[in-house]
């Protein structure tokens, strides 16, 4: 980028400065959950403000064939040089072979290798424990007793989330079981028929059972029937020697509705789920960019695809992202796709996830105990969940609502075209960043992704969703998002969507005092502030 000592290329980047170059299982669930929040919220059409920072993160998962036949080619990912397989970073097919339907004309005893029930706290006496429903009680005896036995072994009370399974005495099926759906309003949660369905599927494939039958999903079928989709799939793309799967057929036994909602709603949380448990070698920002152009082609009657590739992110002066990218091989990739549903005056929001398909801290390295190097392949949580929340909106098709979802990928490595700490960096809107902590660089990407989800796209509400900062697990634990939003009905809006998909949420302050940390004196802001308050500081940096 130098020639005869001037200087070109972006304002602020400093691409100009050389030549172009050639814990985890809970939170991958946590990453699904945000999935089914999103999709929510853009359903919702949600006018305001929300930033939502989440922890999202991954476990290994599962190996495809020496031939990716279906899904996104490999052909996009770098090589893995020890087996010489090819891997896909999702498979198109994650629900191949299971089929959940609705049968409502189908007793409970009608076949099934398991048959699961759904008990709520009223249905069992509240002294007792006994079974005081009468529909039970008859299912009791059809199994020769082994329900009420195996609930008094367990000591079961319906608490939602508790669950029994035993081999049957009696019946035509061979095993039994029952999951707790709570009491009153909650057993018709949509997180509670959510786990009824996932619960009962996995027991079943465990048992290797061929049919499952549920019981009691007639509140939300739709919800149950998410849940058995993917408590029924497995990834087994990495394993060398993969188990077969058994299930075939899951039956709502008492729902005559349609559940194709219920469907399409698992193939987004899965998505989310494998692209963040698989390997930054397999899923990086290039293999994020095809994802996107495989939803948009899996729903082009409704969506639209556009990659800015490096030289475009240039011209539009996106500074900020492209400072971090500086030091991987991996070209960074820009993605925004856009769904438009029917209607004429369609309100415009806009989903923005981080996408750091590997985030090694930089100069400002991840080391030492605690620092979780190894598992910063989940550090592109927010964009995987982005796409889930896409291919979600994509299937159901919500009227009234034009959702954009944008994605300023890439990684974050060590090399001497790498950023330092002490650069300058200038957002594509023109403000100027001290860049005083590397290892604080998904604010930096996602700083031009908010300008071009504002400017761009003119969206009137954005939802900002990132495993941002290591603070928010010190402050609220692995099991609850932080939730941030300037106003009061946003939030709102958020923490319904959040509540309805099972998300915990707790709302954190947005203090203007903390500004006041983040100025530099050479420059308009700094990427990071102090430690205390590590966790509040992005916002103010965000607006």
């Amino acid at each position: 980028w130098r020639e005869n000592g001037a200087r070109k290329g972006p304002r602020g980047s400093r691409a100009r400065r050389r030549r172009t170059p050639a814990r985890a299982r809970s939170m991958r669930t946590a990453c699904a959950r945000v999935t089914t929040t999103i999709a929510r919220a853009c359903a919702r059409a949600a006018s305001g403000s929300a930033h939502a920072c989440a922890r999202e993160g991954a476990r290994e998962g599962a190996r495809v064939g020496l031939v990716v036949r279906r899904g996104v080619s490999a052909s996009t990912t770098r090589a893995m040089a020890v087996s010489g397989k090819g891997y896909a970073p999702v498979r198109e097919d994650a629900m191949g072979g299971v089929d959940v339907v609705a049968r409502g004309d189908v007793s409970a005893g009608a076949g099934f290798d398991m048959v699961v029930w759904g008990v709520r706290e009223e249905d069992l006496d509240a002294e007792s424990g006994a079974i005081a429903s009468e529909a039970l009680k008859a299912f009791d005896a059809s199994t020769g007793g082994v329900v009420s036995a195996m609930m008094a072994e367990s000591e079961f009370k319906a608490k939602a989330g508790s669950s029994a399974f035993s081999r049957a005495r009696g019946g035509s099926a061979t095993h039994v079981g029952v999951v707790g759906l709570g009491k009153g309003d909650d057993a018709a949660k949509t997180s509670t028929l959510t786990q009824l369905g996932s619960v009962a599927a996995a027991q079943a494939q465990k048992a290797k059972c061929k049919t499952l039958g549920i019981k009691g999903a007639d509140a939300n079928p739709n919800a149950c029937a998410a849940g058995a989709y993917l408590g029924a799939t497995e990834d087994q793309r990495f394993k060398s020697k993969p188990q077969a799967k058994t299930l075939a057929s899951v039956s709502l036994l008492d729902v005559t509705a349609d559940v194709s909602a219920g469907k399409a709603r698992a193939q987004g949380v899965q998505m989310t789920k494998e692209l963040v448990a698989a390997p930054p070698n397999v899923v990086t920002p290039s293999a994020m960019a095809e994802v996107a152009k495989m939803i948009a082609a899996q729903h082009s009657d409704c969506m639209t695809v556009e990659i800015l590739e490096k030289a475009d992110c240039e011209k539009l002066g996106m500074g900020s992202f492209l400072g971090v990218s500086e030091a991987s091989d991996e070209p960074p990739k820009f993605i925004h796709l856009t769904y438009k549903g029917k209607g004429s005056d369609l309100k415009k929001v806009a989903v923005v996830g981080k996408g750091l398909t590997f985030d090694s801290g930089g100069y400002n390295l991840k080391a030492g105990a605690g620092s979780m190097i190894e598992m910063m392949k989940f550090d592109m949580g927010g964009a995987g969940a982005t796409l889930g929340a896409a291919k979600i909106i994509g299937a159901t098709k919500p009227e009234g609502v034009e959702a954009h979802f944008i994605i300023a990928s890439c990684e974050n490595m060590i090399g001497s075209r790498g950023l330092r700490p002490g650069d300058i960096l200038t957002a594509s809107n023109g403000k100027t960043i001290e860049v005083n902590n590397t290892d604080a660089e998904g604010r930096l990407t996602l700083a031009d992704a908010l300008v071009f989800a504002d400017k761009n796209c003119g969206a009137t509400a954005i939802v900002d969703v990132a495993t941002l900062t290591g603070a928010i697990i010190v402050a609220l634990g692995d099991g609850i998002a932080g939730l941030f939003s300037p106003t009061d009905a946003g939030a709102k809006r958020m923490e319904d969507a959040a509540k309805d998909a099972g998300e915990e949420t707790w709302r954190m302050p947005m203090p203007d005092s903390m500004w006041s940390i983040m100025k530099s004196d050479i420059a308009d802001m700094k990427n990071t502030g102090s430690r205390g308050g590590g966790s509040i500081t992005p916002p103010p940096f965000f607006k």
